[in-house]
């Protein structure tokens, strides 16, 4: 990562004159901070030794089962020991970061992903959880024989940036089963969807754009739903909850950029920047399901924004 503009492609008289913290953040995460959290900002702030890879898989197989999925609260609000998709979600995400190559764990996960895919294509929002003690009533409550393209997408987009430098991630028979059932779920829509839908969505076709044609066309069309500062309000959600642009666009120089402006980004860009908290974390707006999560998702949190900081510039 780099602070220049000319590796971004944000020139730099659009980049905001705010600036933040990183030692700051980097205390904050040394006094509050998960191992993989910690790993993963290590890595992201200069750690680039194979060594330093290795640590965040390292901290990454914590959360592994036996099975080849993950769990044990590596999504903070899901505390259950059995293996889910959304524990899928944020194990593929670190080992993007890491390298996929690196790695036995992707092909065995990608194994597990299948074995759980439905016959549709699709997976389900989360598998019986024996006991929900710490865990989000979303996930205790739901229907494991239904397909949930919320929580798909979410799996497939990470599925997908990770296959980028990975050979046996774009080869594996899963990849293609649920890429088909996203896009056919995406082209079925004929109104706004969930707010959390309409981001795992859009960021699915931003990452599915690399290999498939099919996700620009789609995912011009799914531009009807972002508004001009692509604030995206979670209904039923807690106060104030909001999807933001870059939550879904958070790459400069990706397909998904296309449906916003240059100043509605550097307007995001200024907002997660003044984000950050006097002890030098960052902040989440939904609700956390135990005072542990709450802290987690605080460090995911300051994690995802100085990673989006910087590679935007700033």
């Amino acid at each position: 990562m780099t602070d220049s503009s000319k590796t971004t492609g944000i020139p730099r008289d659009n980049v905001g004159s705010m600036s933040f913290d990183i030692g700051r953040a980097a205390s904050f995460l040394a006094a509050h901070g998960r191992v993989l959290d910690r790993r993963r900002f290590a890595l992201l702030t200069g750690g680039t030794s194979p060594t330093d890879r290795a640590a965040v898989l390292a901290a990454v197989d914590g959360y592994r089962n036996g099975d080849g999925g993950y769990s044990w609260g590596i999504e903070p609000d899901l505390r259950a020991p059995e293996s889910q998709p959304a524990g899928a979600l944020h194990a593929l995400e670190a080992i993007g970061d890491a390298g996929a190559e690196t790695t036995s764990a992707t092909p065995q996960l990608f194994d597990w992903l299948d074995s759980v895919t439905l016959p549709d294509g699709g997976l389900p929002f989360a598998l019986p959880i024996a006991n929900p003690v710490a865990c989000a009533p979303f996930w205790v409550e739901s229907d494991p024989e239904d397909s949930s393209l919320q929580i798909t997408a979410g799996v497939a987009a990470q599925a997908h940036r990770l296959a980028r430098d990975a050979q046996g991630a774009r080869e594996h028979p899963w990849l293609a089963r649920v890429t088909r059932y996203c896009f056919d779920a995406i082209d079925q829509m004929d109104e706004k969807p969930f707010a959390y839908v309409l981001s795992f969505a859009l960021q699915f076709l931003d990452a599915a754009a690399d290999s498939h044609p099919e996700a620009h066309e789609l995912l011009q069309r799914l531009g009807k739903y972002v508004p001009a500062d692509g604030a995206i309000p979670v209904e039923g959600g807690a106060a104030g909850e909001t999807l933001r642009l870059l939550d879904f666009a958070p790459e400069p120089g990706r397909p998904v950029r296309s449906l916003v402006d240059e100043a509605a980004v550097v307007a995001d860009l200024d907002r997660l920047e003044n984000g950050q908290q006097s002890d030098g974390g960052w902040v989440v707006d939904f609700t956390s399901y135990s005072e542990a999560a709450a802290l987690e998702w605080r460090g995911y949190a300051t994690v995802s924004a100085v990673a989006i900081l910087r590679a935007n510039g700033r």
